[in-house]
């Protein structure tokens, strides 16, 4: 994880302002940055998105590929993650300086997206037991600024809500050998239901008050934070303790219950965002992610 060097007197500093719900940006503990969200910016892919939280850079792609069902879901696609941290991101990545905290970032996503109730994976099974799609989510990490979590699962509900699957049709001859025709038409596609596909808020306890979307200078004084992966509705879908240090019972609920109220904010500003994007059609202004 990317860290800052802070001197005793600038910790001090910004834990009592915490405590004053003031932080050192002006924002109050529960209000996040400025987040900037675009969609279909990688041409190659399914679908894609880029999300900038503050100094946080982060760029997500989509692919699906036919495959075979698992085993012991014959009836269903799946998601394969991929997390890269680039070394321009912070000198830290730098070698193989990223890969523990890539594959932690995937394993958080993998149990995010553990649940039955997150995507209908059904909808991606072509022929039980033989043909499914898997979507291969490719995170990369251009900027890191703190609250990598949170801009990482925004990033990536977008991405899926852009992701276009090609409509597959299974023909059976007489011979009952089954033959698959991919439609050749590009608006001839499936699109997942994301309604559902929650949203990571992470709280820092700095201090006896803990706040949302920490900077790095934040990151730095605070001993333990809370990941609370939320739905639109408000539902707690799993939760995850990182940082060396310890949580009370009591903070713990109170963490969940702010991370409850701000997800559901959180999420349907996004909706809104990702619905007012989508109805511009052709018109709007693509930056990509290289702009």
């Amino acid at each position: 994880m990317a860290s800052v060097a802070l001197s005793e007197a600038e910790k001090v500093y910004i834990v009592h302002g915490v405590q004053e719900d003031l932080r050192v940006d002006g924002r109050g503990c529960e209000d996040y940055r400025c987040v900037e969200v675009e969609t279909d910016v990688v041409s190659n892919t399914s679908g894609s998105a880029r999300v900038k939280l503050g100094h946080t850079d982060i760029l997500v792609g989509v692919k699906a590929e036919m495959g075979t069902p698992k085993l012991e879901k014959p009836n269903e696609g799946y998601l394969e993650f991929f997390v890269d941290c680039s070394a321009s991101a912070t000198p830290e990545f730098e070698g193989r300086g990223g890969d523990d905290l890539g594959t932690e970032i995937a394993n958080t996503l993998y149990r995010i997206f553990n649940n039955k109730s997150s995507v209908d994976l059904k909808t991606l099974c072509i022929s039980p037991r033989e043909h499914c799609w898997i979507l291969y989510v490719d995170v990369l990490l251009l900027e890191c600024g703190g609250n990598l979590f949170d801009a990482i699962s925004i990033a990536v509900k977008a991405a899926l809500f852009n992701t276009r699957i090609p409509r597959v049709r299974v023909l059976e001859d007489e011979e009952g050998s089954k033959d698959i025709e991919l439609s050749d038409d590009p608006y001839d596609c499936i699109r997942l239901s994301v309604e559902n596909i929650p949203c990571i808020v992470t709280l820092c306890k700095i201090g006896y008050r803990h706040v949302v979307d920490a900077t790095l200078q934040e990151e730095a004084c605070s001993l333990a934070s809370l990941l609370v992966s939320v739905t639109s509705k408000g539902v707690v879908t799993c939760m995850r303790k990182v940082g060396k240090g310890s949580l009370d019972p009591e903070s713990i609920f109170e963490m969940m219950e702010t991370g409850k109220r701000v997800g559901k904010v959180l999420h349907a500003s996004l909706q809104s965002v990702l619905h007012k994007e989508e109805s511009l059609g052709p018109k709007r202004q693509k930056v990509g992610f290289l702009g």
